[in-house]
């Protein structure tokens, strides 16, 4: 029997009008569906998948869910056949570049009004975060925020933070008001013990440099929960 040589399939094996590229150019990238422009970012496919269907295959381990896969290392992109190192990257890349486009510039220095504010501008520094992070925002008396600042990074199930670290700055900027937020990898926006006494201790002892604590923020997979508005601040 005569061997069938196996191909590897390219974006431009497809019917023209089944291009992503294409169809990116002449309908507009809007109308592009996720795994289309997920197959852009791979650029080929496999021996056996065009790039459209590797992407929708991705896609479908993940049941469509873009949050998900935006929190894939490298290393766990490449467990699918087909993706090798460069792909993995160019795909973490685009997520990386998704989420600082959502990022607020500071220097328009909005203000908080409610802790939906607080969430929109702190969400995109750690809503894909595979570790824990606690950030600040700082706050003058108008409630404009002065600066947002990392303040420590920490594993899968922590970060140390100490309070110094967290009215150092405050006090170098002259707040008046402070909001504390660190994010939760596993989803799970209940606060534990340790949440509970630094959120007391920092109330505790920035209230003796004349500064507020105006909330604590929780954030996991696109939600969060605020100590203010529960009524535990």
């Amino acid at each position: 029997m005569e061997e069938i040589e196996t191909k590897h399939i390219t974006i431009k094996a497809l019917a023209e009008d089944d291009r992503p590229r294409e169809k990116l150019i002449t309908i507009g990238r809007q109308n592009l569906s996720d795994a289309e422009l997920l197959a852009i970012i791979l650029g080929t496919g496999n021996r056996n998948e065009t790039a459209v269907q590797l992407a929708q295959r991705i896609l479908n381990s993940y049941n469509n869910d873009l949050n998900a896969l935006a929190k894939l290392s490298v290393n766990e992109l490449k467990k699918f056949k087909g993706v090798g190192q460069a792909k993995a990257i160019n795909i973490a890349a685009a997520f990386e570049m998704g989420r600082r486009r959502t990022d607020i510039d500071i220097n328009v220095k909005p203000k908080i009004v409610t802790s939906g504010d607080a969430f929109k501008l702190l969400n995109s520094k750690l809503n894909d975060l595979p570790h824990e992070e606690f950030w600040i925002l700082l706050l003058n008396r108008s409630n404009s925020v002065i600066k947002m600042q990392c303040i420590s990074k920490g594993g899968v199930s922590g970060t140390v933070v100490d309070v110094r670290l967290i009215l150092k700055p405050a006090l170098e900027h002259l707040a008046s008001g402070i909001i504390l937020c660190h994010n939760h990898p596993s989803g799970q926006l209940k606060p534990s013990e340790q949440d509970l006494s630094l959120t007391k201790n920092i109330k505790e002892s920035a209230r003796l440099m004349d500064i507020s604590l105006m909330d604590h923020l929780i954030i996991g997979d696109q939600k969060y929960l605020s100590f203010a508005d529960e009524g535990i601040l």
